[in-house]
């Protein structure tokens, strides 16, 4: 669930269903290259970031792994794997110029500005949605 912090918008959502995985992908804003952010769904329904796929790192970019975690060159990207931080949600505000949010799901990309308007800050979270929060809301899976 995708709900926006301080706006009338309407909150966007995906039905998982019996998926358990997601990915938000962006443009850095300094090095203009993108950044993938894997997350899986945990048992407690919570979101465990378990990697991180990006192209330079200058400002903004790790450029090791923390402990525990493994960080990794490939192709001429950077990748931190093994990854075990988990959030009951997180924020995120839908980028009005370079960033161009969007989410993977099942291999395919969704743009967010589609569904939520630029620069809107959104608390992304796990939440059992009732036919009522489906009817109200917005299926960002309806809007390629």
């Amino acid at each position: 669930m995708f709900t926006p912090v301080h706006s009338s918008s309407k909150a966007a959502f995906i039905l998982l269903n019996n998926e358990s995985t997601f990915q938000i992908k962006y443009t850095h804003s300094i090095h203009l290259s993108d950044v993938v952010e894997s997350y899986k769904i945990t048992a407690s329904q919570q979101i465990q970031q378990y990697e991180l796929e990006y192209e330079d790192t200058s400002i903004g970019m790790p450029a090791n792994a923390e402990n525990g975690e493994r960080f990794e060159q490939l192709s001429g990207k950077y990748y931190i794997k093994n990854m075990k931080r988990i959030f009951p949600s997180f924020y995120l505000r839908i980028g009005q110029v370079r960033a161009n949010h969007r989410v993977i799901f099942k291999h395919k990309e969704y743009p967010l500005a589609h569904t939520i308007k630029p620069g809107t800050v959104v608390k992304v979270e796990i939440r059992k949605l009732n036919i009522f929060q489906i009817w109200k809301g917005v299926n960002i899976l309806e809007y390629l």
